[in-house]
Parts: structure tokens; C-alpha cells; sequence
């Protein structure tokens, strides 16, 4: 028997439905509504540049208008109903994950142990005792606190003086967690005194794990390969996502499908029974501005399969080989990815600076588009905290 076949146009709106990209952008900010919808997303990735506001708030902004930055604090340093850790880079996360990650800090160790040694300064393992009786005995520290008479390094990750590197070691194996943050610094903490007791007690399988990490992934993508679905998170090997994805279609959750590309190729892959039998969601024309970091574009390839949208940050490329620039945003429109952006949160000069637009291929800006464009812009200027939009000569590109 054929499997069923999810038309681009149709695929399209059950991966955006899924990701919150759908429904308008309103609704309540803050508590636990808040904390909600980083559960229905799963994750939201956290990134220090703030050309306008950093990626993990650019995120919640693009589905609760309302949000500001500071109702994300109390759930992760009072409420504690989210924690920060490690999917494919550092992500804010439902606590009620943490009984999964557990078995991700067992893999990672194993991971580090190959790694870490050839590609940090010696002097880490020897120092780890010391930090957590520190912690212990004093409370939480950064890594700006320890390490005295260490050499600093000047360069990337990759320079971390041995104290820097065993707070990190011990953070990504769960014996430290993230507390707070001081002016985006980390503030580290023994993972008993910040995660609480019922999500850091409960022992599972590691096919109790891989389990329901596989089955939340799918629930947030609402289709995918099993690759996919191990890669939502990271925390869950392929071999044990494989062995998930038989067990679903055998059991009935999920079902076989054939996932129409943008360019009409067909991918297949699993998907909820709902995706196939159920409405077809549908957006509004509403323009949203999105992170780069946008838990929707994260898989760029997966992006330019379903959407036809080509993106690669540009942070790292010489400003003379850029492209289009250091930090651009992408911009849906409905169910399209129709351009990107480069904007900047001027906050001395009180405005919000749009340099360029670069419209999409077959993409017109119409009056109406270019109006929902500048009312996105002017959103985005109060959620900056400036005054108002100004424009480059030349700003709207074709």
C-alpha cells in the first residue's frame, strides 16, 4: 500500500502549526502561559548576539508579541519550571525534561572523554574537586570567580582557562546546573539546589528515555524521518530512534507518509495519524520577523526542503564575501519564507534600523505586503525598547 502523500503546500502549514507559527502572535506573556509554549516548542536555542534582542527572546517574540525579556527569568531562576542545558548548542528547555537528559549526561561524558583532552589546556580534571566543595561550601560561582592565578585565554572555547573547562565539564555531565545568569555570564550551582526534587529523582530506562524523547519530538514536528526525530533534541542515538519509529508505526502512533519537497520530490518519513486525517491549518497573512536561531529553521537543510529557503549565517564570513550580512533575519509571511532582513536595534540613537529587505525570487512587494513589512518593524521597534524604524536609501532589494 502507498503511503500517503502530504502535499508541500499542506506539509508546510502542519510544520508551522506545530512550531507556533500559525496562530497569531497573542495572548498571554509571562508564568506559566509562558512557560507553556516553550513546552509545545520543546526547546528555544539561547545566543549572546543582540543586534535586536538575543535568539532566545526573538523566539518567544515571534509568538507572544506581548513577551518581554524579563518574564523569562523568574521560570528559570525562581519557578524553576525550565532549565538551561545542551541540544544541538545551549537551550532553554521544560524541566520536566530532565529525567531524559540524565541519560545524556552519561553519553556526553563518554563523548568528552575521547575529546576534551586534546582540545583544552591540561590541569581541568585536577581543579573539579576543588570547584564543587567551592560551591558547596559558598554557593553558586561563574567562571570569572575561579581560577585565580590561571592564565586567561583571549581566543574562542577552545582557549578556556582549566577552571572555565571543569565548570563546563561539569555542567554538561549534571553535576552542576545553570542557576542564573549575571549580564549573560552563567552562574554555576549543584544541580540539587536548582533543579527540583521531582523531576531530578525519577530514574528511567534508557528505552524509557529514548522513548518519550521520540515521542515528544514527533508531537513538536508533527512529521520527520527517524534521523529527525533523534536530532530534535540531540539526546537520543539514531539506533535507538530507529528502533522507536518501527515500534510506532507497528503500534499505530505514527503512520508512514510521503512529504512533498518544495522542488516535488518526495521524503519520506513518520507522522502523526492527526497530520494525515485531520484540517489543514492555515495561516494568516500576518508577516512575522524570526530569529536565525528559530527552533522552525534550526535544520537549514530541512528548511530549504520544505520552504525553498536557502539561509546561512553569516556572523563568521568575512564582511567583504557576505552575501547579504553579519545578521539577518529571515521573514515568513503566512505559510512562505519570503525574504530576510537586516535590521539593528539602534538603542543610542533611540531607533530601530532597517539597512536592507532582499526579497525572495517570484516574491512582489505589493502595497499591502510592504505595509504588514512596516507594522512587523514597528512591533519589533517596542519590543527594542526604541522609539521608531528608520531607513536606509535603497533599503527595499529585490
Amino acid at each position: 500500500m502507498t503511503a500517503p502523500l502530504l502535499p508541500n503546500p499542506v506539509a508546510r502549514r502542519h510544520f508551522l502549526a506545530r512550531h507556533l507559527l500559525v496562530d497569531p502572535p497573542t495572548g498571554p506573556a509571562t508564568g506559566a502561559a509562558l512557560a507553556g509554549v516553550i513546552d509545545r516548542l520543546g526547546f528555544v536555542q539561547v545566543d549572546s548576539i543582540r543586534t535586536v534582542e538575543r535568539a532566545h527572546h526573538m523566539i518567544l517574540w515571534a509568538r507572544r508579541q506581548s513577551y518581554r525579556p524579563a518574564a523569562l527569568v523568574p521560570l528559570l531562576e525562581r519557578d524553576r519550571m525550565l532549565f538551561e542545558h545542551w541540544t544541538h548548542d545551549a537551550s532553554i528547555l521544560p524541566v520536566a525534561l530532565f529525567p531524559i537528559w540524565k541519560h545524556r549526561f552519561a553519553r556526553d561524558a563518554q563523548r568528552m572523554e575521547a575529546n576534551w583532552q586534546k582540545w583544552f589546556r591540561p590541569g581541568y580534571r585536577e581543579v573539579m574537586a576543588d570547584i564543587l566543595t567551592r560551591i558547596r561550601d559558598h554557593g553558586p560561582v561563574s567562571s570569572a570567580e575561579v581560577g585565580e592565578g590561571e592564565a586567561r585565554g583571549k581566543g574562542g572555547w577552545w582557549d578556556w582557562h582549566p577552571s572555565k573547562t571543569a565548570l563546563e565539564w561539569l555542567w554538561r555531565t549534571g553535576e552542576l546546573a545553570i542557576t542564573g545568569r549575571d549580564s549573560f555570564r552563567k552562574l554555576y550551582d549543584l544541580t540539587e539546589r536548582v533543579i527540583p526534587e521531582v523531576h531530578r529523582l525519577p530514574e528511567l530506562s534508557a528505552q524509557q528515555a529514548a522513548d518519550l524523547a521520540c515521542d515528544m519530538a514527533l508531537d513538536r514536528l508533527g512529521f520527520g524521518t527517524a534521523s529527525e526525530v533523534a536530532a530534535f533534541w540531540n539526546a537520543v542515538p539514531a539506533d535507538q530512534a530507529r528502533d522507536w519509529a518501527s515500534r510506532a508505526v507497528a503500534s499505530g502512533a505514527a503512520v508512514q507518509v510521503r512529504v512533498e519537497c518544495n522542488d516535488g520530490s518526495l521524503r519520506p518519513a513518520l507522522a502523526r495519524p492527526d497530520i494525515v486525517m485531520g484540517p489543514v491549518p492555515e495561516p494568516g497573512p500576518r508577516i512575522r520577523i524570526l530569529s536565525p536561531f528559530d527552533p522552525a529553521l534550526r535544520d537549514r537543510n530541512r528548511a530549504e526542503r520544505l520552504f525553498g529557503f536557502f539561509y546561512r549565517i553569516e556572523v563568521f564570513v568575512p564582511e567583504a564575501k557576505r552575501q547579504y550580512g553579519y545578521y539577518v533575519f529571515p521573514v515568513l509571511e503566512g505559510a512562505n519564507l519570503i525574504g530576510r532582513i537586516d535590521v539593528k536595534a539602534d538603542r543610542d540613537g533611540d531607533r530601530l534600523a532597517v539597512r536592507a529587505f532582499w526579497v525572495e525570487d517570484g516574491v512582489k512587494m505589493t502595497p499591502g505586503r510592504l505595509t504588514r513589512l512596516e507594522s512587523e518593524l514597528d512591533r519589533m521597534a517596542a519590543f527594542a525598547g526604541v522609539s521608531g524604524v528608520t531607513y536606509a536609501a535603497g533599503w527595499l532589494r529585490g
